[in-house]
């Protein structure tokens, strides 16, 4: 019986595999996929109570940590791509909830910077008595214009970045920041 034993675990893995490996895709794309990244003036989120703008009246703040493009080449069709944004959070000592809404964006824009489509979403941060929390979001509904099979990937940039008042994109252009896990 053991003698038998490689040709029976060939014989079963080879079933096995005849129908996963006509599913997948592995053909090389046919081209890049667009660059992506957060935008400076909206990859940071600081919210404050009162009019001054000191570390006791912060209520939340947010950071973009990163963001991946995942997209697929298919004939002339527009590019469908996903994107994992990471995000990191924190409750300042002015916030009264242990949870809060984080608005955001992905903007998909010609390397010009016309904007194509830019679409809004949310993430809630759920800090659960502490201080810090983080999470990924994937977005898996991004699609990407294109006339025809010779334009590619690269002719585009995929942005993302918090949804901010004229306020915070104030406060991030002058380059200030508060980040909750380096205290004041």
């Amino acid at each position: 019986m053991i003698r038998y034993a490689p040709l029976l675990a060939a014989l079963l893995l080879a079933g096995c595999s005849t129908g996963i490996a006509e599913r997948l895709d592995t053909r090389q794309n046919a081209g890049p996929c667009p660059p992506v990244g957060a935008l400076y003036d909206s990859a940071r989120y600081v919210s404050f109570v009162g009019d001054e703008i000191i570390y006791p009246n912060i209520e939340y703040t947010g950071e973009i940590i990163d963001a991946r493009l995942y997209c697929r080449y298919i004939e002339d069709d527009p590019l469908s791509a996903e994107i994992e944004v990471e995000f990191a959070f924190g409750k300042g000592p002015a916030a009264i909830s242990d949870e809060h809404v984080y608005p955001y964006y992905v903007a998909v824009i010609r390397r010009s910077g016309k904007v194509l489509a830019k679409e809004y979403f949310s993430v809630k941060a759920d800090f659960d008595g502490g201080q810090l929390d983080g999470k990924t979001e994937l977005i898996n509904r991004i699609t990407i214009p294109r006339a025809d099979e010779s334009i590619s990937g690269s002719n585009f940039e995929v942005i993302v970045g918090f949804d901010l008042t004229e306020e915070q994109l104030e406060y991030n252009r002058a380059g200030r920041r508060f980040r909750m896990d380096a205290g004041q």
